[in-house]
């Protein structure tokens, strides 16, 4: 019985051994053992020299006053404030152009990788130009290029342009009109409700025209109203305060674009613009032939063709590398610091230059590009899977 027992046990064991599943578990198992015991020792190292020096790790910092200014922020700042609050102005200010820059270098690279299957000749080689120039020179030396040779040359405030009262610039920034209403921000949220609900009719239109062959003209007619209460919303409701010229030069209320924050955005947009135009092409590209030909066979034009036909089926090449590029684009805004707009680097490069807290301000720095590059991701992975091929 003792025998037959100690078989079964060593039969069971050789069974354990030769089941995958087991070593794929035993794998991870033995991957987090390690990564923790290297993250420990790290630890144990980083508070051996930190205890040497007579410091120890901690945040506490955070709520000691700054004592430095910020050239530029979009909540209120003052300098006697805790560097925690320093740091948050520059998480805004990164957010803001990033942000900004996704949506702009979204509209630039789709507009050049479209207008690189254009039959127009002219239109063809400005776009292969763009793709070609820009990919091939450094960020930060576009980045000089448009604070220095671009915006630098802006004239100053006593000989400002003037754009019929509605864009104001100089080399101090550049204005332009801004809502001013009380419950502007609500109405905002408004806007971003009626863009989703949108989507949500044009996705059952789409569905309707195709699954019942219905025309969607009710669903049309639908679009049409949210369309024109949208445009009321947004023209009417905001209360648009355009920027006012001041007697002797310069300008006065708006939104004041400073001159770091629109060179660092259009360096980011074109670099970041001329990426996603290769993207858009290759995506295009792997449309097959057979769907343009049955598209003109339809009597579509090419701008419908490509609208209605080939882009919809691109977009599930296009969007996985383009989670990688808007990645890129929210890492390189640390760029900015070169041309002194504050952004997050800039601050936190600052605070541990004054604070001697080099390791817990890198340390909230790795976190805070960690998370936006998280929720950039999560963002495209739940796009990318509405436009997968689903198979019935």
């Amino acid at each position: 019985m003792v025998s037959d027992a100690s078989e079964s046990k060593k039969f069971s064991l050789r069974q354990l051994l030769r089941d995958d599943r087991f070593w794929k578990v035993a794998f991870q198992v033995i991957t987090v053992v390690v990564v923790a015991a290297i993250l420990g020792y790290f630890v144990f190292n980083l508070n051996a020299n930190l205890a040497q020096q007579g410091s120890s790790f901690g945040f506490g910092f955070l709520s000691s006053p700054a004592g430095f200014s910020i050239g530029e922020s979009v909540i209120e700042y003052r300098p006697n404030d805790p560097y925690g609050k320093a740091l948050v102005v520059g998480v805004v200010n990164t957010i803001t152009l990033v942000i900004i820059g996704i949506i702009l270098a979204t509209t630039a690279g789709i507009a050049a990788g479209v207008a690189s299957f254009s039959q127009n000749w002219l239109v063809h080689k400005i776009s292969r130009a763009y793709v070609g120039l820009i990919r091939n020179v450094p960020l930060l030396l576009q980045l000089f290029f448009w604070y220095f040779a671009i915006y630098g040359l802006l004239p100053t405030p006593d000989a400002q342009i003037n754009v019929g009262n509605l864009i104001i610039a100089s080399n101090r920034g550049i204005y332009i009109p801004w809502p001013s209403a009380s419950g502007a921000w609500a109405w905002l949220l408004v806007l971003i409700a009626l863009a989703i609900a949108a989507s949500f009719v044009w996705q059952w239109r789409i569905k309707k025209m195709v699954e019942q062959g219905d025309s969607g003209q009710q669903q049309l007619i639908i679009l049409g109203v949210m369309a024109l209460v949208g445009l009321g919303i947004f023209f009417f409701a905001l209360g648009w305060a355009p920027p006012e010229v001041l007697d002797g030069g310069g300008a006065t209320g708006g939104l004041r674009l400073s001159r770091e924050y629109v060179a660092s955005l259009t360096a980011l947009v074109f670099y970041t613009g001329a990426f996603i135009a290769e993207i858009v092409r290759a995506g295009i590209q792997s449309v097959s032939k057979g769907q343009w030909e049955a598209a003109r066979s339809l009597g579509l034009p090419s701008g419908l063709s490509m609208r209605l036909v080939v882009f919809p089926q691109a977009l599930r090449v296009i969007i996985p590398p383009l989670n990688s590029e808007f990645m890129n684009l929210a890492k390189n805004s640390s760029l900015a610091f070169a041309v002194a707009y504050p952004e997050l680097y800039s601050v936190a490069n600052t605070t541990f230059n004054q604070t001697g807290r080099p390791i817990e301000v890198f340390v909230i720095l790795m976190a805070t590009y960690l998370i936006i590059n998280l929720l950039i991701t999560l963002g495209m992975n739940t796009l990318n899977q509405t436009v997968q091929f689903k198979e019935r």
